[in-house]
């Protein structure tokens, strides 16, 4: 009997030790497991507009071309096998892969894409993302409901697998603007077979009924813990891809998620929590990601609030943030912001934001407030995140040393924040944005009057007309000259206060291989290939 315990304990003793991690088990099995923050509002991807649902819109569906796995600016063929201009960069013929197939079986046609355009521009959809198309001609119009008929807008069916688009002028940058997932397809037999173009919550989203064009398809979902996908036997190039699945994990709490990584759970997370970076830094620095990203962290004012209007005021308050300070104690991996446009390329922003606290003094006396004498507390509204709640700490502190100034910290949940925001329903709002693509543009027109993200309140003609001029001319030197122009009279009149340009700070497991930095973070799933590890010796 003892002879036997002891086999038994020293058997469950081994059976322990051994016992495999979940990122062991899923490294071997083939499922990369990554963080995403929360559960998709949709699965559909002409009603979304988050960087999480984009993660998995990514897995499930493809446009005409897709991101390289680790050149910024390439941009390889999707489900077209080319897509060329014509020698005004204005009119461009994409011609589809005989062999794209949907994961029903079903061809992927030039029809698919027209109608998945008409659907995102049509205006009962209210589609988040119409804008983005409004690079073709005649979009805005349709859209905004000025026209009716959507033959006036620049989409032509050549045939079954050859389409043309008529964009509003030249645009040679038009497939960088394609990797965005606006451009994605969606089925038009599954649509129509639940519901009309434009009926929102039709139910062929739902995830039992979705049907994609990516190297994924959808195997379960269960709310609040997991969103698995697995290979699309039907996907053109389903023989290069080596995943045999991923699955997406809606973790909102960074240190949860920081723990989750350590513990085993995680491939690839969202995010590190500032706090546990230099922590990394210095006992795992091996897997520790520190990267540009293509974003920016701002403060918006609504304008149409006193004193708000005044431009004296919203300059003093911006002249009165150190952004050094911000960028060295908060984000961990941020740069100060001098314009809203991160420099790219050989784009460089004007330098129209800076910390200048004696000039600040001087500009909130002129608009009638010496030393904040006068001046009414204002609420600052933030969404519910760490990083969040400590900038806007800091900042109230900065307003009330250097201006006089107080205003009030209000802390909302995302969707009441959300709703504030496009309500006006603010006075100082903070906010963040990631470039829809690698351009200047994605982060300028966004400021337009009537702009689903402008939420200021501000219009300026001048700064419209400068992004017009911008439209009309080819030479990528002149073109850059019209956007620091217009970006010139956007922070000289201060409807938003930047702040840093994002660096992005992240976990990676040493089994996931492929994985390179990407400005818009959007690595391609079908190039990432797990590898068991051998286990440490002790």
């Amino acid at each position: 009997m003892i002879r036997l315990l002891t086999t038994t304990a020293l058997c469950l003793c081994l059976f322990s030790c051994q016992q495999e991690s979940q990122v062991d088990r899923a490294t071997r099995e083939g499922i990369l497991l990554l963080g995403n923050t929360n559960d998709p509002k949709s699965f559909d991807p002409q009603v979304t507009s988050g960087v999480l649902e984009s993660n998995i819109n990514r897995a499930l569906f493809e446009g005409l071309v897709v991101f390289h796995p680790s050149d910024d600016l390439a941009a390889p063929s999707g489900v077209a096998f080319e897509v060329t201009p014509d020698e005004t960069s204005t009119v461009w013929t994409a011609k589809l892969r005989p062999d794209a197939k949907w994961s029903d079986g079903r061809q992927v046609t030039a029809e698919d894409f027209a109608f998945s355009y008409q659907r995102l521009l049509t205006p009962e959809l209210g589609a988040k993302y119409a804008e983005m198309l409004y690079f073709i001609e005649g979009a805005e119009a349709f859209n905004k409901g000025e026209a009716k008929d959507f033959s006036s807008v620049g989409i032509n069916v050549v045939d079954p697998q050859t389409f043309t688009i008529t964009l509003r002028g030249p645009t040679p940058f038009f497939k960088e603007i394609l990797k965005h997932y606006t451009w994605n397809p969606v089925p038009k037999h599954k649509v129509l077979e639940y519901g009309s173009i434009a009926q929102r919550g039709n139910d062929w989203s739902k995830p039992e009924n979705l049907v994609g064009n990516g190297p994924f398809r959808i195997k379960s979902f269960r709310r609040n813990d997991h969103i698995e996908v697995e290979r699309n036997p039907h996907y053109w190039d389903a023989k290069n891809v080596t995943l045999n699945g991923i699955r997406f994990l809606p973790i909102s709490n960074t240190f949860t998620e920081s723990r989750m990584f350590r513990d085993g759970q995680l491939h690839v997370s969202d995010s590190v929590a500032p706090e546990i970076v230099d922590y990394m830094k210095k006992h795992n620095p091996s897997v520790l990601r520190q990267e540009r990203y293509l974003g920016t962290d701002f403060y918006r004012f609504n304008t149409t609030r006193k004193p708000l209007d005044n431009i004296l005021v919203r300059r003093a308050l911006s002249m009165a943030i150190d952004r050094k300070a911000l960028c060295d104690n908060v984000f961990r991996g941020s740069t100060p912001a001098y314009g809203i446009t991160p420099p790219m390329g050989d784009y460089d922003p004007p330098h129209g934001a800076a910390f200048d606290p004696e000039q600040a003094k001087k500009l909130i006396a002129e608009a009638g407030f010496p030393g904040g004498k006068g001046f009414p507390r204002l609420k600052l509204l933030i969404a519910s995140k760490e990083t969040a709640a400590t900038m806007a700490t800091a900042i109230q502190a900065m307003w009330r040393e250097h201006l006089g100034v107080e205003v009030e910290i209000e802390n909302k949940e995302w969707t009441a924040y959300l709703l504030a925001i496009q309500t006006l329903d603010y006075d100082i709002a903070g906010a963040g944005w990631i470039g829809d693509f690698i351009d200047p543009l994605t982060f300028l027109e966004i400021w337009s009057p009537g702009n689903g993200n402008n939420n200021t309140g501000w219009d300026n003609p001048e700064f419209v007309a400068e992004l017009e001029k911008s439209f009309k001319v080819t030479d990528p030197a002149e073109r850059y000259e019209f956007l620091r122009a217009a970006e010139a009279i956007l922070l000289k009149e201060a409807p938003i206060a930047p702040i840093g340009w994002r660096g992005r700070n992240y976990l990676v497991h040493p089994s996931v291989q492929g994985w390179y930095p990407l400005l818009l973070a959007g690595n391609p799933y079908n190039s990432i290939r797990l590898v068991p590890q051998e286990p440490e010796r002790k």
